[in-house]
């Protein structure tokens, strides 16, 4: 193997030499400034899109805001709204009730009226032919015939008694 004899050391070692200078050249030169360009612009690049993602999130935030408030906003209104129609509608069915309660008091004494027209009506009606009644079973029983003011007399003491 020539690589073990040291009579060829010395110039592999000159062209080892070269070889390592022109590759240190060509990194030191030529990549690694391209390398560095490329990580710089990439750094850049996060740092310019971490700004804009912090520039986003606050425009959210501030959109959020902004919305939140709008439904909070409109949430009240529409509460108040509510409660409005609520209080309207409440004074409209008691106004409603008072209308419906007179007209139901009127009827009702209106038909309290003609129930007492009634019943002195009938009562008028009944003191005669009870009076009529008592004088016919009297003939009827004792076979004598009793007056009418007699009859009506007892007609009434029996009523007293009743009531």
């Amino acid at each position: 193997m020539p690589q073990f004899n040291p009579e060829f050391w010395v110039p592999q070692l000159f062209w080892l030499a070269v070889i390592a200078t022109i590759l240190f050249l060509v990194m030191w030169k030529i990549t690694l400034p391209r390398v560095d360009v490329v990580l710089a612009d990439r750094q850049d690049r996060i740092g310019g899109n971490l700004q804009k993602a912090e520039t986003l999130k606050a425009e959210a935030e501030t959109a959020l805001a902004a919305y939140q408030k709008s439904i909070a906003d409109a949430r009240a209104t529409a509460q108040a709204e509510h409660a409005k129609a609520q209080a309207a509608i409440a004074a409209e069915t008691a106004k409603r009730e008072a209308v419906f309660g007179k007209r139901l008091a009127d009827q009702e004494a209106a038909a309290e009226g003609n129930i007492a027209a009634a019943r002195s009506a009938a009562l008028a009606q009944v003191k005669p032919i009870a009076t009529d009644l008592a004088q016919t079973i009297t003939e009827k029983l004792i076979g004598a015939k009793v007056g009418s003011d007699a009859a009506s007399s007892a007609v009434d003491a029996a009523a007293k008694e009743r009531a």
